[in-house]
């Protein structure tokens, strides 16, 4: 069964007199624990296909389940509730609050979550341990490099124990070196905690760390979106 499904799901809107369709009658399952890549164009639909299976963005016809939920009926309020106990963002350009810590950063969707203090605690030292950073608990973003920051938001997204973390560009503003390090470290997290990842990337070579490929266009997949099982 399919932890991510999209099932005709079409999204427009109008800029100007200008209708616009990034997505266009697109279906797609993703199957728990696979790596997903997509790529396309500026303008495809990329980023739009995230918000809509994070619940950020609803179509305008069409379902989508994610781990069970069909997420396209949820409330606004109802939406919120669910997206912090089953869903984790990674942005591009990590979007830490700059005064407070990492370990305050990494907390702060656990604080959405009916938790103990002591189960609070545990998830974001296990979240900082899973992505090397530990000693930097106490750093505030400007006392971190730009890698170093691209990790604490990782940490953020997984913090929660979610099914599913969509990643935006999560290598797009970072040098070579870092690039790499985060590309080792989402392939890990994958491998290693099972975790269900939609990344969107501009770069072929980040796209291939996925184990699979898919490539948006006009509001169409260019390649077959079934899963292989």
């Amino acid at each position: 069964m399919a932890i991510v499904e999209l099932q005709d799901v079409t999204k427009s809107f109008t800029k100007g007199e200008e209708l616009i369709t990034p997505l266009d009658d697109v279906s797609l399952e993703i199957h728990e624990g696979e790596f997903v890549s997509l790529m396309g164009p500026s303008g495809t639909g990329k980023s739009t296909l995230l918000n809509l299976v994070s619940g950020i963005d609803k179509p305008n016809a069409g379902r989508i389940t994610v781990a069970g939920t069909e997420v396209t009926v949820l409330s606004r309020s109802r939406l919120a509730d669910w997206r912090a106990a089953n869903l984790g963002y990674i942005f591009q350009t990590h979007n830490l609050i700059p005064v407070l810590t990492a370990y305050e950063n990494v907390e702060l969707p656990t604080l959405l979550l009916k938790l103990s203090a002591a189960d609070r605690r545990q998830r974001v030292e296990l979240a900082l341990e899973a992505v090397g950073l530990t000693d930097r608990a106490d750093h505030y973003p400007r006392q971190l490099s730009g890698g170093q920051e691209q990790r604490v938001g990782i940490a953020r997204a997984i913090v929660s124990h979610p099914k599913v973390v969509v990643a935006d560009e999560p290598t797009g503003s970072l040098d070579a070196e870092t690039s790499q390090q985060i590309q080792g470290l989402l392939q890990r997290l994958n491998r290693e905690l099972n975790i269900t990842l939609l990344m969107v990337t501009h770069d072929r070579d980040v796209a291939n760390i996925a184990s699979r490929h898919l490539t948006l266009d006009r509001g169409k997949f260019l390649k077959p979106a079934a899963a292989t099982v």
